[in-house]
């Protein structure tokens, strides 16, 4: 892996790439997770084509999320980085990374695909708005990450304390700064909607199978889906929505398997 370097108005963005032959795939994470957690994916990836993992905005090295963050933020940011890379890609996204590549893939011309796994968006995790602000205004990121695994993500109170005494957990305290800002961009976002049936790439979406018609993310998943009905709907038997760090070398095949389209 190497860095990438992209300046944009005064805030610095960073990368990682795997070097390769083809044309590139663009990675786009969602919160509680930054280039690092999708190495294992990208150590996976079954095809030789370049990868570029984007570090967004709020994770280090990358800058700050800013004051005036918003979804349109993030767009316009992943539009820089597609500009300097400057050739056709493939583009990838997961969950909130999810919505930010399927509203960048609504204008812009220089892709070859677009895959989406399990995107969200507004309404969602609202009801965590509040709790999350509180813990990131005492500076409690051992609560904001509880937060987001039990009142967002619905994971048991068990599923919890095990991930507590996980080597993971001090990886994720770090990345719940954004967290609260995050959510409020995600719910204050209007999805361009009436323009999704006009991405002409290939566009397939991926769903955990465990995750099918349950709250948050499968619900999330068919409001999107409803939105694109020319999109490839692909299902992975046995997952639900962290496959990237449960599972990298099936999620990693179902990427490839969906460029190759």
């Amino acid at each position: 892996m190497r860095t990438l370097r992209f300046d944009r108005d005064g805030t610095v963005l960073f990368a990682e790439r795997r070097d390769g032959d083809g044309v590139p795939l663009v990675v786009v994470p969602g919160v509680m997770a930054d280039a690092c957690s999708w190495r294992p994916v990208v150590d996976a990836l079954p095809v030789p084509n370049p990868v570029i993992v984007l570090n967004r905005r709020g994770r280090v090295p990358s800058g700050p999320l800013g004051p005036d963050y918003s979804l349109r933020t993030e767009i316009d940011d992943l539009n820089h980085v597609l500009d300097v890379i400057g050739e056709p890609v493939d583009l990838f996204g997961w969950s909130y990374g999810g919505l930010i590549a399927l509203e960048v893939a609504v204008d812009r011309q220089r892709l070859r695909s677009v895959v989406a796994y399990e995107p969200v968006s507004s309404p969602f995790g609202i009801e965590a708005l509040d709790d999350l602000r509180n813990a990131h205004h005492d500076g409690d990121l051992d609560r904001a990450v509880e937060i987001v695994n039990r009142t967002v993500s619905g994971f048991s109170a068990e599923y919890v304390a095990e991930l507590r005494a996980n080597p993971v957990w001090p990886v994720l305290r770090p990345l719940a700064h954004p967290l609260a800002d995050e959510l409020v961009a995600l719910n204050a976002h209007t999805p361009a909607w009436d323009r999704y049936p006009e991405i002409d790439v290939p566009v397939t979406l991926l769903l955990g199978e465990l995750n099918e018609g349950a709250p948050p993310y499968g619900t999330a998943f068919e409001v999107i889906r409803n939105a694109l009905p020319q999109a490839d709907v692909v299902r992975m038997p046995g997952q639900g929505h962290l496959a990237h760090a449960q599972a990298p070398e099936v999620l990693a095949k179902y990427i490839a398997q969906a460029i190759a389209r």
